[in-house]
């Protein structure tokens, strides 16, 4: 027989606290690939869009042709070797500038509307090792320039701001553009 005048047993605070807990974390982890594929790709188009177009926009003197600037930032060496003058450069240089050139417009931007986003990022991820290759071994960085992890200042242009640019990318290579891309209107994983 039940005792109805038994007072309840009082609530516990920490299971309570516990159980709030579980349901925050699970509907998070419910919103997670919605919610951090999209802003993963927003982040990429408020901070590094127009970085990579305008720098696109350096390199190019027309759809087919390189800038003498082209040459200088991507061959540095190369371009100092021979005085500045193109003309001695192999077709190979002229193709590289080309391809990394047209890929600085055509990677940002199918990060951004999210097609074929998975292999744009790897793509973009690429990019960025051989852009922070070049500055420090062709462009010659000092120390304080490309910074250092675990060094308490984050305001390091090579170490700190391209760890956080590679990893925005990342979240996309491993969950995809999310909801509200091209990829998921053509039925791309």
């Amino acid at each position: 027989m039940t005792d109805l005048t038994a007072t309840p047993p009082k609530s516990n605070p920490i299971i309570a606290a516990r159980e709030t807990h579980n349901t925050v974390a699970a509907a998070c982890h419910a919103a997670s690939d919605t919610v951090l594929t999209t802003l993963a790709r927003f982040a990429f188009a408020a901070v590094l869009l127009q970085f990579f177009w305008n720098s696109a926009g350096t390199k190019l003197d027309g759809l087919f042709t390189p800038s003498l600037g082209a040459y200088a930032q991507i061959f540095p060496k190369a371009m100092e070797a021979v005085g500045y003058d193109v003309s001695q450069l192999s077709v190979w240089h002229t193709a590289v500038v080309l391809m990394g050139s047209w890929a600085e417009y055509v990677l940002p931007a199918l990060v951004v509307v999210g097609l074929f986003t998975r292999l744009a990022a790897v793509g973009m991820i690429g990019f960025i090792a051989v852009m922070t290759f070049v500055d420090i071994t062709g462009h010659g960085l000092d120390a304080a320039t490309i910074g250092a992890w675990f060094n308490a200042g984050a305001y390091d242009l090579i170490f700190d701001q391209r760890t956080l640019w590679v990893v925005v990318l990342l979240m996309l290579v491993f969950k995809g553009a999310g909801p509200l891309s091209a990829d998921r209107l053509f039925g791309l994983k």
